[in-house]
């Protein structure tokens, strides 16, 4: 019997992304690939639409990250709970029941540099490490159900970071720091959609559960980053770092500034390329050069911060 994906997120950026994969992979809408129309947080819907549908995969794509950014969290305590703690809980439960593989793309934003794993050290978060980051409130209902879904032997937990693609998307890390007036300056781990997406439907397929650290191996900091812009986009574009101090000064929440070990990852999917953070976003930009010539973003349509 083959595989039946359902996909929840169908929405969102990541949940978008999938669905293109997988029909670019040969999965048929309404054959062996379906969109979830149910609030996770309604259980007994939930579980009418898995048993009517009987998928052999779930992805968990959905949940509430706030618009424009995390701090909307801190206003909709309870709507953030709603989504991303009974929400993904429930899911996942469900499937447990059903002998359903449930892959949750979750995030690594739970963790902050410490004195075991000091910024510039090397020395990653592994899986077995809990959160120790809780300055916003995304962050913390995040760190608390990765813990209880640790629980659930059929639910695949992929600690997403700093998630970059190959256009200008509002969600893609890279267009977030470009429009920014000011930038903080701090390596960490980013996930990298064009090589890891394939690697979670791979992983997906292999039934695999538990929790993986779900970037590219190393860390690049933001000044590395548009540095790569300048180089193959816009040759003007010209950015302001301030510091972490600064940075709290103007948000309403703290945010995550970390290394993950990727070690677990790379050894579960051998059979997939993930690059080093480096060559992986070189290999970004070079591709996003491509897209944005080719739709007519470059030169004339980029973005061009307001003169003083």
């Amino acid at each position: 019997m083959s595989d039946k994906i359902l996909i929840f997120g169908k929405n969102g950026w990541i949940g978008g992304k999938l669905i293109a994969l997988l029909q670019e992979q040969g999965k048929e809408m309404g054959k062996d690939l379906f969109l979830a129309e149910t609030r996770m947080q309604n259980r007994e819907s939930l579980a009418a639409e898995l048993d009517k549908i009987k998928p052999t995969h779930v992805l968990n794509a959905a949940g509430v990250t706030g618009r424009p950014n995390v701090d909307w969290c801190e206003d909709n305590k309870a709507a953030t709970v709603r989504a991303n703690v009974i929400g993904t809980l429930n899911l996942s439960d469900l499937c447990e029941e059903r002998g359903i593989h449930c892959t949750v793309f979750a995030t690594g934003c739970i963790f902050e540099y410490d004195d075991e794993h000091k910024l510039g050290s090397g020395v990653g978060f592994t899986e077995e490490d809990s959160a120790n980051f809780d300055a916003s409130w995304y962050s913390k209902t995040k760190g608390m159900v990765e813990q209880m879904l640790k629980v659930y032997s059929s639910t695949l937990i992929l600690r997403v970071r700093m998630p970059i693609s190959d256009d200008l998307s509002p969600r893609n890390f890279i267009t977030k720091i470009v429009k920014y007036d000011r930038v903080v300056n701090v390596p960490n781990s980013m996930t990298v959609l064009y090589e890891l997406l394939p690697a979670s439907i791979t992983m997906a397929e292999k039934k695999l559960s538990g929790v993986y650290n779900f970037c590219n191996p190393g860390v690049i900091s933001h000044n590395e980053m548009l540095d790569l812009y300048k180089k193959y986009i816009d040759p003007e574009y010209t950015y302001t770092n301030f510091s972490l101090e600064d940075q709290d000064k103007i948000l309403k929440a703290g945010r995550s500034n970390n290394e993950l070990n990727c070690n677990k990852l790379v050894e579960a999917v051998p059979e997939c390329k993930i690059n080093e953070i480096h060559d992986a976003c070189e290999l970004v930009f070079q591709r996003m050069k491509e897209n944005l010539t080719a739709d007519g973003t470059i030169p004339d349509k980029l973005f061009k911060r307001a003169k003083a």
